[in-house]
């Protein structure tokens, strides 16, 4: 199957997915989220037994890309519950995966990006990677990461990170729970994969089942959780807030925000 924004190879059982737009940041387009989607369902459907995500150049996923920002304020409520609807089936798709999942943060991991990254099974993070929950600073809601943040590191340091929207490194997010372990840079895939050659050793068939029974303990829950954040995402791309803090993004600025 051929994709344009990533790679998609397969070796020793072992499918590595790399975000390809170096020059981009690997940031989050339209095409990259359907891409994405396509790779995830030819690996489940893959002889490969455990996936490794990363990304090509200096950074993992820095977040939505410049061009769909400037098409996103005019987009109608349709559109945008549209497209709130298929980040959350991305999202949960990575998050349920039915096969063991590596991320390998090589670099930058911002907004959606960290959201990639901390859905898999296993984060691990180059001493140079960094992850934000930046939405706040330009207008969004980190609607659809936040129920998983939540469950990651507790309320106090969720809604740390989600209502500052700052960056942390590597250490911090090692320290509050969201990276499985830091690892130095030019060591990083070998860890991945010697990670993946570890899972390996186990039933397949094993692994498969506890993943699905892990899902299972939320599902109903993460059901709701997805539909009330979707609804959150819609809404606020209709607010002028939102309209003000993606132009003042776009054109380098400071955004003037109107408020309540």
């Amino acid at each position: 199957m051929a994709y344009n924004t990533l790679t998609l190879t397969q070796q020793d059982n072992v499918a590595l997915i790399t975000f390809n737009r170096p020059e981009k940041r690997n940031a989050i387009s339209y095409e990259l989220i359907d891409d994405l989607t396509r790779a995830l369902d030819e690996v489940e459907h893959s002889s490969a037994q455990v996936l490794i995500l990363t990304g090509a150049g200096k950074a993992f996923c820095s977040g939505m890309d410049l061009e769909n920002l400037k098409s996103l304020i005019g987009r109608t409520p349709e559109q945008n519950r549209a497209d709130s609807e298929t980040m959350g089936r991305l999202f949960r798709s990575i998050y349920e995966f039915p096969k063991p999942t590596i991320a390998a943060v090589n670099g930058a991991a911002v907004a959606g990006g960290t959201g990639i990254a901390t859905l898999c099974d296993f984060t691990l993070a180059s001493h140079e990677a960094k992850f934000g929950y930046t939405e706040v600073r330009i207008g969004f809601v980190p609607a659809i990461v936040s129920w998983f943040l939540l469950r990651q590191v507790g309320e106090k340091q969720a809604r740390d990170l989600l209502l500052t929207g700052r960056i942390i490194d590597a250490e911090e997010a090692y320290r509050i729970g969201i990276v499985t372990e830091i690892v130095a840079p030019d060591y990083l895939m070998q860890r991945a994969r010697a990670i993946a050659a570890q899972l390996m050793e186990n039933s397949p068939m094993s692994l498969a089942a506890t993943k699905q029974l892990l899902n299972s303990y939320v599902r109903e829950e993460l059901d709701s959780q997805i539909e009330a954040a979707v609804d959150s995402n819609s809404r606020i791309r209709q607010t002028e807030d939102f309209r003000e803090g993606i132009t003042a993004f776009l054109e380098k600025r400071k955004p003037k925000w109107g408020g309540y």
